[in-house]
């Protein structure tokens, strides 16, 4: 693997500004790819789980069509794109109640890609939304939590590339996954990639401030974007409101997202979701793919798990029906 240290430290020592464009476009990409970049320059996408959908110990709650309605009528004030985490447990009705609401697009998600009930009700939902979908990911952090390797991604890929070959498809990692070297044949494979980059996790988070941890999410877009030469999306970023005694509240987690939204205006090059829709306290007991003890886990959300806004939202202006 590169050294990930090395190369946080030169995209922090360089200056803030985006590239204009990545390096020369990809040759062969699937043909929903204009449509994807549409939605990445025009509309406001946000990373959701159901707040119905919760997994304790292996134990799944399904999230009913009727919880899920009520999760998307809060958000459809402030967001016209969603990006799932799974096709399954509930999960297979957001493009169809999506569609109703009047949401423009969904990048659907499937937790487990090997999964034939997740590949049917995706597929389902692409072929019954086609402008509604605009791109599948094929798993969360499924190598760096061991659960596969880049040549099973890469082979769900085509899988799902000769079921639906005109929907765009990537796969979910954090940005040092996708820089390693090793990782560097599978990306001839996707259309775009979706892409994790916290900065609370980096060892200098506590003693910078919101305009560097923006510069941070902003450098590494930049270095994807132009190794990629293609369209990235930051699928997961941003602060936590909580543990207050580790140092995180809503105050802070506004500031960043005002910060970001300064420094990475959306392109078909480069966008971000907001991340994430709700607050999920089960969290704390589900699987972590980093191991150890998480609790902030509990507090991604831009609102409270009963669907309150917290304070981030009053600074994001409503959108246009």
């Amino acid at each position: 693997m590169r050294m990930i240290a090395t190369i946080i430290l030169s995209l922090m020592m360089s200056g803030a500004a985006m590239a204009a464009t990545p390096c020369e476009p990809r040759k062969a990409v699937a043909p929903g790819l204009a449509r994807l970049q549409t939605a990445m320059t025009n509309n406001r996408f946000i990373a959701y789980n159901p707040t119905g959908l919760k997994v304790i110990d292996g134990n799944v709650t399904v999230a009913t069509p009727e919880s899920i309605r009520a999760d998307l009528k809060i958000l459809r004030p402030h967001f016209d794109a969603l990006i799932t985490y799974s096709a399954r447990d509930g999960n297979e009705h957001v493009a169809d109640i999506a569609a109703e609401l009047g949401f423009k697009a969904v990048i659907v998600g499937l937790w487990t890609p090997a999964d034939t009930e997740e590949i049917r009700n995706a597929v389902r939902m692409a072929r019954k939304h086609p402008k509604l979908v605009v791109g599948l990911s094929l798993g969360n952090e499924i190598v760096l939590g061991e659960r596969g390797t880049w040549e099973n991604m890469r082979a769900y890929v085509a899988l799902l590339r000769g079921r639906i070959p005109e929907v765009p498809l990537t796969i979910t990692e954090p940005f040092a996954q996708f820089m390693d070297r090793d990782a560097a044949g599978f990306l001839l494979s996707v259309d775009f990639l979706l892409v994790n980059a916290h900065p609370i996790f980096e060892k200098w988070f506590a003693t910078a401030g919101p305009v560097n941890w923006a510069e941070f999410v902003v450098k590494v877009t930049n270095e994807l974007a132009y190794e990629f030469c293609g369209p990235v999306i930051i699928k997961e970023t941003g602060l936590p409101t909580g543990p207050l005694n580790s140092g995180f509240d809503a105050e802070k987690q506004a500031a960043f997202w005002r910060e970001l939204e300064r420094q990475m205006p959306p392109t078909k090059h480069h966008a971000f979701a907001y991340f994430a829709a709700f607050d999920a306290p089960w969290r704390t007991s589900d699987f972590n793919p980093m191991g150890g003890n998480h609790p902030e886990e509990a507090f991604w959300g831009l609102f409270t798990e009963d669907r309150a806004p917290k304070p981030v939202v009053s600074g994001l202006p409503k959108l246009k029906e």
